[in-house]
Formats: C-alpha cells, sequence, structure tokens
C-alpha cells in the first residue's frame, strides 16, 4: 500500500480550482480584497500581536510596527493592482507595409503563473507570513496561495489565516504544516512558483527540488547575506565614535535576527576604535532568540569563528562554554575582527552569522580594500560611509567591486522600506535568483508570465488587451 503524502492534497486542489476565478478578477476587486485584508489586520492588532509574542518574543512594539508594516505592504500593492500597469500591455497593430514584412496584429501582456507556494519566515511572523510581501504580490497577479507554516509561530499562522479566509474568496489561500509537508508542496504539480525567505542550506535544498521537477518551476529564495559595510577613512575621521553607535544598533537590532544585518565592517587599519565597539556591544541587554534552532546555530558558527587563528574577539562571544543557557535568557552580542587580507586567505570565513554578532575587517590600503571586496559573495545591501566632498571616486570604486541589489550611502541596511522602487533581492547567495525581490513594487513580476496573442478577435482577447480597454489599464501601443 503505498505511503500517504505528507501534503494534505485539499490545500493545492482548492487553490487548482479558486485559480481561474481569481485571475479573472477586475483589477478595482483585487484592490478591494488586498484591502480589506489590510482592515482585517488592523481590527484585530491586539489579538494577534499577543499571539505573535507568545511564539517569538520579539516584543509588543516591533510587533505592532510589523504589522503596521504589513497592512502598508498590502494597501500599496491594492493601488498597484488598481492602476494595472503590472500587466505590462504591449499592442503592436497589423501593418501590411512594415519591413522586412507585412506583420500580424500582435498583443502581448502578462498573466498569472497559477497556483504558488509561499513559506514563511522566522523572524517576520506578519510581514514576511501568511499576509505578507510574497503573498500579497500573488495575490496581486492573480495567483492562488498555499501558504507553509513557520514551525516557530503556527498558532498566529492559523489565526491569520482563518482571518484571511473571512475575505478572499475560497482556495485563494490555504496552509500546510510541517518540513515534509513543505518539500512536497514544492514537487507538487499544481504548484507553479515558489517564494521562500530563510537559511542557505534549507533554501538550496528547495531550490534543487524545485529544478528537479519533472516541470521545473521557479523558485525565489532569499537566503543569507554578508551585507558589507565600508567606512572610508574620511568618515572615519570625522564621525568615528558615532559610527560605532550606529553600527553596533544595526547589528543588535531584533537580536540581529535581520536579513539585512551587517555582517561586515570594513575599517581602515590603526582605527583605535576597539574600546568604543567593546564599549558599546557590553552595553547591549541579551534579548531572547527566536527557537532553541537558531540560538543552536549562532553557538555553533560563532565557536567555528572564534576559535579561526585568523580571527581575534573585540567583545566575548558566547562559544561552546555557554551551552547551558536556556535561549530563552538570551545570548550576548559578539563582535569579531580580521585583516582584511587574512580574509582573503581564509574564504571559509566569509558565511553569516544569524544573530547579533559581526566581523569588523581591517584593511591597509584602497587597493587592499578593493580586492576584498571583488572576493564576497553576493549580498542584499553594500553600504558606504563617506564624505561626498573626498570620497567620490573611492565609493564609485567600492560599487564596482561589490554585487548587491541594494546600494546604501552614509545609512545602514537594517530596516527595508515598504515602496515601489525598493529591491530586496541579489546575487547568489542573497538569493536564487537575482533579476526579482520579494520587498517592493516589482514583487508582483514573480508570480506573472508573458503571453503573447496574435491575430486575436476583439473578442476572445483577455479585457487588459482589447481595444476598447473595459479595465482601463496602460497600454503601449507601437508606431
Amino acid at each position: 500500500m503505498p505511503s500517504r503524502s505528507p501534503l494534505d492534497p485539499l490545500a493545492t486542489e482548492a487553490a487548482r480550482a479558486a485559480a481561474p476565478a481569481l485571475a479573472a478578477l477586475a483589477p478595482a476587486e483585487v484592490a478591494t480584497l488586498l484591502r480589506d485584508l489590510a482592515g482585517v489586520l488592523h481590527e484585530h492588532t491586539d489579538e494577534l500581536v499577543a499571539l505573535a509574542e507568545e511564539e517569538t518574543r520579539l516584543g509588543d512594539t516591533r510587533l505592532r510596527g510589523e504589522v503596521l508594516r504589513t497592512r502598508v505592504q498590502l494597501e500599496m500593492f491594492a493601488g498597484i493592482a488598481e492602476e494595472g500597469a503590472h500587466f505590462d500591455v504591449m499592442i503592436d497593430p497589423a501593418d501590411d507595409d512594415a519591413l522586412p514584412a507585412p506583420r500580424p496584429d500582435v498583443r502581448r501582456m502578462l498573466v498569472p503563473l497559477g497556483p504558488v507556494a509561499v513559506f514563511t519566515a522566522s523572524n517576520f511572523p506578519f510581514a514576511f507570513s501568511v499576509l505578507g510581501g510574497d503573498t500579497a504580490s500573488a495575490l496581486t497577479a492573480g495567483c492562488p496561495v498555499v501558504v507553509k507554516a513557520h514551525e516557530g509561530h503556527p498558532r498566529l499562522t492559523e489565526r491569520t489565516a482563518a482571518l484571511a479566509a473571512e475575505v478572499l474568496p475560497p482556495g485563494a489561500l490555504s496552509v500546510v504544516h510541517g518540513r515534509e509537508a513543505g518539500r512536497a508542496l514544492v514537487t507538487d504539480p499544481v504548484i507553479q512558483a515558489v517564494g521562500f525567505t530563510g537559511s542557505t542550506t534549507g533554501g538550496r535544498a528547495l531550490f534543487d527540488l524545485a529544478s528537479a521537477r519533472r516541470d521545473p518551476i521557479p523558485f525565489y529564495g532569499e537566503l543569507g547575506s554578508l551585507n558589507p559595510v565600508v567606512v572610508t577613512p574620511h568618515a572615519l575621521a570625522s564621525r568615528g565614535p558615532a559610527l560605532v553607535s550606529d553600527y553596533i544598533a544595526s547589528v543588535t537590532r531584533s537580536q540581529g535576527q535581520l536579513c539585512t544585518k551587517p555582517g561586515l565592517l570594513f575599517l581602515p587599519e590603526h582605527h583605535d576604535l576597539d574600546e568604543l565597539l567593546r564599549a558599546a556591544v557590553t552595553q547591549t541587554s541579551p534579548a531572547p532568540m527566536l527557537g532553541p534552532w537558531i540560538a543552536e546555530a549562532y553557538r555553533t558558527t560563532l565557536d567555528e569563528l572564534t576559535t579561526h587563528p585568523a580571527v581575534r574577539q573585540i567583545a566575548p562571544a558566547p562559544t561552546g562554554t555557554h551551552r547551558t543557557e536556556r535561549p530563552a535568557d538570551g545570548l550576548p552580542a559578539a563582535l569579531l575582527t580580521v585583516r582584511a587580507h587574512d580574509l582573503r586567505a581564509h574564504p571559509e570565513l566569509l558565511r553569516e552569522c544569524f544573530g547579533p554578532a559581526s566581523t569588523v575587517v581591517t584593511y591597509a590600503s584602497t587597493e587592499d580594500l578593493l580586492t576584498t571586496l571583488r572576493e564576497l559573495p553576493g549580498s542584499l545591501t553594500a553600504a558606504v560611509h563617506g564624505r561626498q566632498d573626498t570620497d567620490g571616486e573611492l565609493s564609485r570604486e567600492i560599487w564596482s567591486a561589490l554585487r548587491a541589489g541594494r546600494l546604501i550611502w552614509n545609512d545602514w541596511p537594517t530596516g527595508v522600506a515598504v515602496t515601489r522602487a525598493m529591491h530586496h533581492g541579489g546575487p547568489w547567495p542573497a538569493t536564487t535568483n537575482p533579476l526579482h525581490t520579494s520587498v517592493g513594487g516589482t514583487a508582483v513580476a514573480r508570480w506573472l508570465r508573458p503571453v503573447a496573442y496574435q491575430n486575436m478577435p476583439e473578442t476572445l482577447l483577455p479585457y487588459p488587451l482589447r481595444t476598447s480597454n473595459p479595465w482601463r489599464v496602460p497600454q503601449r501601443t507601437g508606431a
């Protein structure tokens, strides 16, 4: 007798059944659904935040801010849906005089892929969860969503999904639990794309599953990132102490459990900031990690980094001697340092440490800095702290040496603005696909594919392509 699949087939079958009706909704109808979802979050904020705090211990202030961010995100995509520009309509009328030969009427637009899977993240129980950016952008595209719940907040996931079900059409949003169900979801023939936010190891395993299917599907994984920050000599001389304070605040924000945490800070040699750095770290209070699996990974990675012969500790790290501590009690922040040429000689040090830890990399010259930057893996972000009047040329050289999805001047990478122009992505291992973003207005493009219609009668064309344009979407017409 064959073993039963760990994935409840009702979830994917409901998504399959819902797909045609969801894809046929007018832009105004999609916008109404998204705004109603934002309204549900607003109405139930107190209940959901209390549940999230029980499961994640991220704190009331952080969680309320995240609910607001999620609401703003839903409202942003409602505006995008209403405008209809995401259909990317292009119309080339027939032309008997065209060169090199007469051409037919060709009309192109983007259409929904169909049911998609979304894996929620432990560190963002709202913004990268049931009604987060992946789900919001997929619904904007007209795709039903099957959510793989994170084991870190299962009750919050179920309650949020239940509230969403009061607004959405049947089958537009379903939830499954468990790692085996997640793997089965990626290989289910109903699923046409996957959105994932999490570890490099877990994301790569699922990416390989998606690629190995009989019908390979897009896998949009947002994975690990070092997010290098470079301080120029001029910036160090003019505001070194202020940079130290801001750096430690960014590293320890949300207990370092952010994919945009600055993992590498490049400082000129003889920066003379060790005492300030040490004092700033020791003034931070240990805070609970999201779960024992993250606490254990943090400890293990730090053990391996701090025992490396090329690494020196600026501030003490929670090494193996701290393994009797309970993760609920919190783990202290740690600060390491290594010379740039040693970092190049030991690429094994170029690994993300998810938690309140970072590494100061000291460089001896501009060439030493640029050579090292060229060796770094792709990141979500890269930042430069400099002076515009003296560091313009150096900054341009730094940008050319780095590979990142968001370039930052005199600011820190933590805190991703929810705007249409935002890009939250980058070359591997930051993501599995550097062409797309998981935050911002263009995130909707992940769930759409182009289709061209040739010599099609008006009545057989989708509404966005019709000359009458009943949905009033933007249309680009060829000469």
